[in-house]
């Protein structure tokens, strides 16, 4: 789970930028106080940490530029574009003897290249910098907070509904370059019922019905993240904390604005959320596997298409 965490908070910049898109994103999460565990190795149950309790509150958005598009006869576009993106995270930790971080904030920015390579294939790359930090003073960003990232990915159609691809991904979230495998997924069946399963920067699994040309309701499972990296007794670390949420997602569509709304209901399943040591070993320890157990969540958002 964090190596996922590394790999959607600190280097899915803009793989999954359509291109032919300008896009402006909004969305507040809120994920309900739980208590923390630890899972030991092996199969010996997960063990209660004392009183610890936590909640977390989200803020995330992002900005999508097409610089210049081009389509094919296949409507597939050649596009270099620009992305911003940018999160913050209030985490409200309670009763813990240890020192926890209280706040996330993730602000990237990259340029992005989608291309039509045959009939069957097609290529998207990106190439990115973002800033990782338990702080939002500016003041006291330092180069250790900085991640470059940069990735390619091979996409094969496999079917007008189904694309799937592979490729490589580097980042320097260990300190030094590191090859990472990079996966591309995108299933849909549209219609007055759809289905879209998507496996990009995060994962997002949907079943949703069209009421009307204004109103969707979609069941939803979600995953996402955001990372830390930070000196903690004399060390560099990284702090990772992700989240896998469920629930019902209403939307609303303004279609004649470009304008639409959504909201989600239901439960988060699972909150990892530790330090772990900023080398590869640390990444895979098998001691530092705590999370916050189910909570309720909610989450608000607005997107804007121009």
């Amino acid at each position: 789970m964090k190596l996922i965490s590394l790999l959607f908070g600190a280097l899915g910049i803009l793989l999954c930028m359509e291109g032919q898109a300008q896009e402006i994103s909004f969305k507040t999460e809120y994920i309900g106080s739980s208590d923390y565990r630890l899972l030991p190795p092996g199969d010996k149950p997960s063990v209660k940490i004392g009183d610890s309790k936590g909640s977390a509150v989200v803020y995330q958005g992002a900005v999508n530029i097409p610089l210049s598009i081009k389509l094919n006869e296949k409507n597939r576009p050649t596009a270099w574009g620009v992305g911003l993106g940018g999160s913050y995270t209030s985490l409200s930790n309670k009763k813990f003897t240890d020192d926890m971080v209280s706040e996330i904030m993730n602000l990237q920015v990259g340029i992005y290249h989608l291309r039509p390579l045959n009939d069957r294939w097609s290529m998207r790359a990106s190439v990115g910098v973002g800033v990782f930090t338990p702080s939002t003073n500016f003041s006291k960003i330092r180069f250790k907070n900085v991640l470059g990232s940069a990735g390619v990915v091979f996409i094969r159609h496999l079917k007008p509904n189904l694309d799937l691809g592979g490729g490589i991904a580097i980042n320097s979230s260990l300190g030094y370059p590191m090859v990472f495998p990079a996966f591309y997924l995108n299933w849909r069946l549209e219609g007055k019922f759809d289905v879209n399963v998507e496996l990009v920067e995060g994962l997002n699994v949907s079943a949703g019905y069209d009421f009307n040309d204004w109103f969707k309701l979609s069941y939803a499972l979600e995953m996402n993240g955001q990372v830390a990296l930070l000196e903690k007794d004399g060390k560099d670390m990284i702090f990772s904390h992700q989240y896998i949420v469920t629930g019902f997602r209403p939307e609303i569509k303004f279609n004649e604005t470009g304008l639409s709304m959504t909201a989600m209901a239901g439960l988060n399943l699972y909150r990892p959320a530790s330090y772990s040591n900023r080398t590869l070993k640390g990444v895979f320890a098998s001691d530092n596997d705590y999370y916050f157990t189910v909570s309720p969540y909610v989450s608000v958002g607005l997107k804007y298409k121009f």
